[in-house]
């Protein structure tokens, strides 16, 4: 287990406790029950809360005090509403186990669920006293850009499905992957966790850098693991990227160099459920060294980043949590 998993372990039920303030009951007795409930359990059920944490960090490793990051929780509220959009957005039925929230809401349930929690990002940070204005600001601003950015990325993505496009190139994908993930779970909590602690512009920049590549890291790594992860086999949503038909790095490296491309994008195209099916999709891509290639390549993307950041943050315990964050992102196996 690496430190950065370690620091997660001890640090997320003390944020859950925090998160869970965010959820009240509101002013009429059926609220509970059709949006502040839903919307909490669907929380409860979210990951790891690497994305808070980092901003913690991040505050910490330019010299901070990380009792002045609470934004931290507007980056969670974003990742539910991006999830809750995200499942409707796919059809996708079950998420970590569980159904979805438009399966079991209904989906005007949790579209407005999911508003909800987009109006908390910005609320987060407006009604936090422990802020100055400018630096509400700055944050706000770095909040805004990022919403944008992931909407920008889900748009490509959704739309190169709908339109059957497979006419798509590496660094395609590396633009929609930077926008729809890397901001948001890398880029913007570093960002912000910086500002708040009062780092440098090149320190901002920096940890920016960082969570860029290790975000991107992450989402290829994500991509990988939905076909070939040891744990994630035992889950519902297993391989749903193929049936759903999204545009992987894997997918998109093996679609240039199989020998046999036409049996693969007959497969992709087909939106296949069949588990014998999805097999041979994988088999077809693993032959082409697609998989191998992903993982390289985060691999990569950390390694590099890693020696940028050592370079911009003087040691401290915060940055070397940070390091090791990166591996983490693509070494973790589900």
């Amino acid at each position: 287990m690496t430190g950065f998993e370690l620091y997660l372990k001890r640090n997320t039920k003390k944020f859950d406790a925090y998160l869970a303030t965010f959820f009240s009951d509101g002013t009429h007795s059926d609220m509970e029950r059709y949006l502040y409930e839903p919307l909490r359990q669907f929380s409860d059920n979210a990951g790891k809360r690497h994305r808070p944490l980092v901003c913690l960090l991040a505050c910490e490793a330019v010299g901070g005090d990380a009792k002045k990051a609470k934004p931290w929780a507007a980056i969670e509220h974003f990742h539910t509403a991006a999830l809750i959009h995200d499942d409707i957005e796919d059809s996708s039925l079950t998420r970590r186990d569980e159904p979805c929230m438009h399966v079991t809401e209904g989906l005007g349930l949790a579209i407005n669920a999911g508003d909800l929690a987009l109006a908390l990002v910005c609320g987060t940070v407006v009604d936090d006293e422990g802020l100055d204005d400018a630096t509400k600001l700055r944050v706000l601003s770095e909040l805004v850009a990022m919403t944008t950015r992931t909407i920008e990325g889900q748009a490509l993505d959704i739309g190169w499905a709908r339109d059957d496009r497979f006419d798509l190139s590496v660094d395609d994908y590396l633009a929609m992957a930077n926008h729809k993930t890397a901001f948001y779970s890398g880029a913007v909590p570093l960002a912000v966790g910086a500002i708040i602690g009062g780092g440098t512009p090149a320190q901002v920049e920096a940890l920016r850098d960082f969570g860029m590549a290790a975000g991107l890291a992450f989402q290829i790594q994500d991509d990988v693991l939905n076909l070939v992860g040891t744990k994630e086999s035992t889950r519902k949503d297993f391989r749903s990227d193929l049936t759903e038909g999204k545009r992987t790095l894997v997918a998109i490296h093996a679609l240039q160099f199989s020998v046999r491309r036409e049996r693969l994008l007959a497969l992709l195209s087909s939106r296949t459920t069949d588990l014998g099916e999805l097999q041979e999709v994988v088999d077809i891509m693993a032959e082409a060294g697609s998989i191998d290639y992903a993982n390289d390549y985060a691999c990569d993307l950390v390694v590099s980043a890693k020696d940028r950041l050592n370079d911009a943050l003087p040691q401290s315990k915060a940055r070397d949590l940070l390091l090791s964050m990166a591996d983490f992102f693509i070494k973790r196996s589900s």
